[in-house]
């Protein structure tokens, strides 16, 4: 847990840099790497949904033991700043996967299409490497260690918008150069932002102060789902099954959310109105951390808990482009600070000297299962659906308001995690709770 001190201007700045770049890095691969699939190399969506699996299942690893490994060494800083290097040369890379290219190499092949598509595949799986290491598993030990109690709100709910922030910056900047055609351009641009900032990373950030462990990796990584860990750090594992319902939740509606809002509610001009709402999203989100740092961790639980209530029942029930617009809106921000309780508390209470190890199971709960779990109900939700939609060349189902409906039910999943925190560290004010002694 991070001590009572100021934080440097350095500290923030890292934060931001490389918070807000992995992002925009994440939100590359997650939004454009299966269009630039689809539209340079194959429409088949075996290809596509290939390169999703598995990139999955290497974030996950990684994050597992590279987030161990970083705890072995007592190494953050040279993980971190050289991780963020090679995710920026490997973003670079994905350019060479062309069929021209891939003919060169092999002339007198009759299955370049799928050579590509595999290279790609690699490609991906390259970067997922490096992006986990340097951000899912390493960049969050970082902030769970350098962050101290009376900024942990702040510092979450500066993160938490950063999502969103990303969508922004890629939608504003770098989509025209992708609706194009200027892959190249495009993949250079995010490559060598994020490679430049891993070099300033030997600048910005401190020295490492985590010291090394005195265990091995696989005693690092077993520990985090151990019996005794559980044992040990009961609000932990709290504010983690909180975070999971939340994210699990959130996943519902969110990978639907912006073909609801054109192919069900028939809404084209939206563009300006979702920017609005997602800045205003984010400043929610960073106000609300500096309420949790003034009142307490789960002082404003309640009251975002019923707003994201609200929020939900006013995209079941609404039609209009304002009132979805304030529903989405409500929904979103509420959304997001409830992410800031979690978070907060689950690095407040990480224990010392072990973020690295907790970064694994973090990503599992937090990340994989929700992404897995969410979109599956938020599909089964709506099977029955006579409309349909083309997406990179499969007919697909509309989402229907009953994807909110199924949100909300999953969100009330939290009031047991909530009553379970509040028993555990009561109002979690910053300067009088300790997880000692539960």
């Amino acid at each position: 847990m991070g001590q009572n001190k100021k934080l440097g201007t350095r500290t923030w700045l890292s934060f931001i840099l490389f918070g807000l770049a992995g992002q925009v890095a994440w939100a590359i691969e997650n939004m454009y790497l299966n269009l630039f699939m689809y539209r340079t190399i194959t429409t088949d969506p075996f290809w596509i949904a290939l390169m999703v699996a598995s990139s999955a299942v290497v974030a996950t690893l990684t994050t597992l033991i590279m987030g161990a490994w970083s705890d072995r060494l007592g190494k953050r800083r040279i993980f971190l700043c050289a991780g963020y290097f090679l995710w920026g040369i490997s973003v670079i890379l994905f350019s060479t996967s062309n069929t021209s290219f891939v003919a060169k190499l092999f002339p007198n092949s009759a299955h370049i299409v799928e050579l590509t598509a595999i290279l790609l595949i690699i490609l991906d799986l390259i970067m997922t490497f490096f992006g986990s290491t340097a951000n899912d598993a390493v960049f969050n030990a970082y902030v769970s260690e350098m962050a101290t109690r009376e900024y942990r709100g702040k510092i979450e709910g500066l993160l938490s918008s950063f999502p969103l922030l990303a969508m922004l910056l890629v939608f504003g900047i770098l989509d025209p150069i992708a609706q194009r055609g200027k892959w190249s351009v495009f993949f250079l641009i995010v490559g060598a932002a994020t490679a430049l900032l891993g070099l300033m990373g030997f600048v910005i950030l401190p020295q490492d102060k985590t010291k090394p462990s005195s265990t091995g990796v696989w005693a690092n990584l077993r520990y985090a789902f151990s019996r005794e860990a559980f044992k040990e750090n009961p609000v932990y594992y709290a504010a983690l099954g909180l975070l999971f319902v939340v994210s699990v939740s959130m996943q519902v509606y969110m990978p639907y959310i912006i073909i609801y809002i054109q192919e069900f509610l028939g809404f084209d001009d939206y563009a300006i109105l979702l920017g609005v709402v997602l800045i205003a999203s984010s400043i929610v989100s960073i106000l609300a951390g500096r309420l949790i740092d003034k009142k307490g961790f789960l002082y404003p639980f309640p009251y975002f808990f019923a707003t994201a209530l609200l929020g939900l029942a006013g995209m079941f029930f609404v039609r209009s482009m304002v009132y979805v617009g304030i529903a989405v809106f409500i929904m979103l921000a509420s959304y997001l600070v409830l992410t800031t309780i979690a978070t907060a508390t689950l690095r407040e209470y990480t224990p010392e000297g072990k973020a690295g190890r907790f970064q694994g199971i973090r990503m599992i709960f937090c990340v994989m299962l929700p992404m897995i779990i969410g979109p599956f109900v938020g599909s089964a939700l709506y099977t029955q659906s006579d409309a349909v939609y083309i997406d990179l060349g499969s007919e697909k189902k509309v989402p229907t308001p009953s994807i909110f409906l199924g949100a909300a039910v999953i969100l009330l999943f939290a009031l047991y995690y909530y009553f379970s925190l509040r028993k555990k560290i009561g109002g979690g004010k910053l300067n009088d709770q300790e997880q000692a002694g539960e």
